[in-house]
């Protein structure tokens, strides 16, 4: 759609972006070849992605600070833009104003990630633990142990009442372990209405990380860890019957105790097949899937018996999979009824079929460069798609044969360069279907001369 009130006047102008599509149009060998040239980019408040080669010229320095300063009065957060330059110098010139309903994108060319409800994230980070009923300490829980290691290393330590261990029980919603309930009669670390920082370092000493006051625990929410539909759409955690972790975001019975300064510590109330009620687990600050068992019970924890094996924390050898160069050779290779995750590339040789995949009970997301399938149609044929992503002449059979999932949570366009200035109209049409708003996109004009 073309936009007839420019949410930025001083920015809604051809001559503003001249130096900028000049800067990207320097290595010019399509229109030199007598052909159109197609370039994309953002420019934000605090950054650019603009493709080109060497140092930026004063000239589009300049531009692209004006821009900038535009966007920051207008407290518009960046603006994607994407031209298209003939021969002759004649140029069309769309800018795309952000919106709520578009998740941008982490490559340049791409418009990003449809949001198609509010508030919805991929499945794991949806997914919920599986009841624990029959999980049982490990047999290193030791509850007396525990609590005669801690009091020997903290003879002058102040704990909490069994009221406030109660309370604390009755914040959370759970049933905290019997060696949680020990560490916290022994010593509170410290408390808000007292804070003792010497007190708490010989605690976290004591304990073995830098531990968390009885008013500070906390379950994991898995929402906080998501990093957005792309790339969280194509992430997926393995499990299975030997697992000791479930495969999770976040649980609420993962209650954190301590950190080691980035990563928390938390011990698991919801644990795997394979797992024990209360052992310690480690969520990693750098990782926004899973966690990694460091201990089989609080008492070995404090103890300092880690486990000496290291788990990964997303297992990928299932529930994701590549076809295409670089990849498996075939669909039927990738269709294992645990798959959740499948990314179609190039290869050489005939497109691919989607037929292998109908009978899958798990597949979540497909994500197919342009040119891949041999019938875009086939989607229609994945029951329990939530993310797809697909090129724009892919959409456009999709949507003109009223054919799109409407099982769909989220959804690209993966752009060609033919594609640039009408992937806006086709993502409306996709956005119409859930009566989600537009995205708004200027579209100017102007003449940058022919090519040199």
């Amino acid at each position: 759609m073309v936009d007839q009130r420019p949410p930025l006047s001083s920015v809604s102008d051809f001559v503003t972006w001249e130096p900028v599509l000049r800067l990207m149009l320097a290595d010019d060998t399509e229109r030199r070849a007598d052909r159109p040239a197609r370039v994309a980019g953002r420019i934000g408040q605090y950054g650019t992605s603009l493709a080109h080669r060497g140092p930026m010229s004063s000239t589009a320095r300049t531009a692209v600070k004006d821009i900038q300063r535009a966007l920051a009065q207008g407290r518009v957060q960046q603006i994607a833009f994407r031209a298209e330059v003939h021969p002759d110098g004649r140029a069309t010139l769309g800018l795309v104003w952000p919106t709520p309903v578009v998740e941008p994108a982490c490559g340049y060319p791409d418009l990003g990630v449809l949001i198609l409800a509010d508030g919805v994230l991929p499945e794991p980070w949806r997914r919920r633990p599986n009841p624990a009923f029959r999980a049982v300490p490990a047999p290193s829980a030791n509850p007396e142990l525990l609590e005669r290691t801690l009091r020997e290393r903290l003879p002058d330590s102040t704990g909490a009442t069994e009221e406030e261990i109660a309370a604390a029980e009755a914040r959370l919603g759970v049933t905290l372990s019997d060696e949680m309930k020990v560490l916290y009669r022994v010593t509170r670390v410290y408390s808000d209405d007292d804070f003792d920082l010497e007190e708490a370092d010989r605690a976290g000493e004591a304990i073995g990380c830098e531990a968390s006051g009885l008013e500070h625990l906390r379950s994991v929410d898995g929402t906080v860890r998501h990093l957005g539909w792309d790339p969280g759409a194509k992430r997926a955690v393995s499990g299975g019957p030997d697992a000791a972790v479930q495969s999770l975001a976040g649980s609420p019975g993962w209650i954190t105790f301590g950190s080691n300064g980035g990563d928390e510590f938390a011990v698991d109330l919801t644990p795997g097949p394979a797992g024990h009620f209360g052992q310690v687990i480690l969520i990693d600050h750098e990782q926004s899937l899973g966690a990694e068992l460091v201990a089989d019970s609080l008492t070995d924890f404090v103890l300092g018996r880690m486990r000496k094996e290291r788990r990964e924390h997303c297992g990928e050898a299932l529930p994701v999979a590549r076809v295409g160069i670089g990849g498996l050779e075939t669909i039927q290779a990738a269709a294992h009824p645990d798959l959740e995750v499948l990314t179609i590339g190039f290869r050489h040789g005939a497109p691919f079929s989607l037929a292998p995949l109908r009978a899958l009970p798990h597949l979540r997301t497909l994500t197919a460069l342009p040119g891949t399938l041999s019938d875009p149609l086939e989607v229609a044929g994945l029951p329990g798609l939530e993310f797809l992503e697909l090129g724009a002449q892919e959409w456009r059979l999709l949507l003109d044969a009223e054919a799109v999932p409407r099982t769909l949570k989220a959804a690209a366009i993966k752009v060609r360069e033919q594609d640039h200035l009408p992937v806006v109209a086709i993502a409306n049409e996709i956005l119409d279907l859930w009566d989600r708003p537009r995205i708004v996109q200027t579209l100017l004009s102007g003449d940058l001369g022919p090519a040199a």
